[in-house]
């Protein structure tokens, strides 16, 4: 399958004081035709920058950019104002026009391309109901929650039907009820219109929600990409750790007893494993920190687990574990 989007050696440098600081640094990826793909990183690691070079709203110093097969960076601006309208972007603010109702600000893309008001106004009136707003249609934005705008804001990215929705920060805004919704709703857009959508985020529960696939941005680069499944599994940088495995090893590690490291790479959910160790191996161990979330009916994420100070009894548990499927450990030195 050919991608839809494809970047290569995009690289992008901006002055900042005077001293030139890599947003972009020779970025190359694919997202490929109906899917849900998120690009992460932490503040800084150049998301934004990533999202807005897409569609040209910011121009690349270097590199190539493809939609549907052509060049953005090689069109002349009128060809770009076409390829355009088949990228719609929605962003972290929403971006309403205050002073226009919800229908009105659906039917502004249309306005633009000089579409019939009749044919605007049905088509508008369709987008409200696909967002769930069909009776908010002359309610202005100030009398909508952050959730309500951003659906209205879904609306107007979809007026123009673009075969690729870009989300810079869509759901950051919101609380944690209304991301859930908004997510759920561009899931729904995307198996029913085909639109292929392109999620930025910092939050990995954003990624882990509805994204197919992943690239992890870190100082400009990607670090890492692939499966969502498979990079929660085994992440091979420290940038995917970061992100996929919880905050980290206390400040304060033990400095007497054993402390290793258990990463679930999808196993079954809920697996009592330190039960399982007590039970059959009677070997006690003291959880220090964990980070388990379900994903696709299997667990993924970290355990720390200090073990006694008798090298037979951690012999026999780290025996035990080895031989568990879909689960690896590794010791873990104070302060790592």
């Amino acid at each position: 399958m050919k991608p839809i989007i494809r970047l290569s050696g995009l690289s992008k440098v901006y002055l900042q004081e005077g001293a030139p600081f890599q947003a972009l640094d020779q970025v190359s990826l694919e997202v490929l035709p109906g899917e849900i793909f998120g690009v992460i990183g932490l503040s800084g690691a150049g998301k934004s920058t990533l999202v807005r070079c897409v569609n040209l709203l910011e121009s690349p110093d270097a590199g190539i950019v493809e939609v549907e097969g052509q060049d953005l960076t090689r069109l002349s601006p009128a060809q770009l104002r076409l390829a355009r309208r088949k990228i719609s972007m929605i962003f972290q603010g929403f971006h309403l026009l205050m002073q226009r109702t919800c229908l009105e600000n659906v039917q502004f893309p249309l306005e633009l391309e000089k579409v019939p008001s009749s044919k605007a106004r049905k088509r508008a009136l369709e987008l409200l109901e696909l967002v769930g707003l069909a009776d908010k249609a002359n309610a202005y934005p100030a009398r909508l929650s952050g959730g309500q705008k951003q659906r209205v804001a879904i609306a107007r990215a979809l007026a123009t039907q673009p075969r690729v929705l870009l989300c810079d920060e869509a759901t950051s805004a919101l609380d944690p009820t209304t991301t859930t919704a908004i997510l759920e709703l561009l899931q729904d857009i995307n198996r029913r219109l085909g639109v292929t959508v392109v999620i930025i985020t910092h939050q990995m529960e954003v990624i882990e929600r509805i994204c197919t696939r992943v690239a992890i941005l870190d100082q400009g680069r990607v670090a890492e990409q692939g499966a969502v499944a498979e990079i929660f599994r085994n992440p091979k940088t420290d940038a995917a750790r970061r992100l996929v495995y919880p905050a980290g090893v206390p400040a304060e590690l033990p400095q007497e007893n054993p402390v290793i490291r258990l990463s679930f790479d999808g196993g079954a959910a809920y697996q009592p494993i330190v039960s399982s160790l007590a039970l059959e191996c009677g070997v006690k161990a003291n959880i220090l920190a964990a980070d388990l979330r379900p994903l696709e009916g299997k667990t993924f994420g970290t355990m720390l687990l200090e073990l006694p100070d008798d090298p037979a009894a951690r012999k026999k548990a780290l025996s035990y574990l080895t031989a568990q499927p879909h689960l690896t450990c590794e010791e873990v030195k104070p302060h790592a």
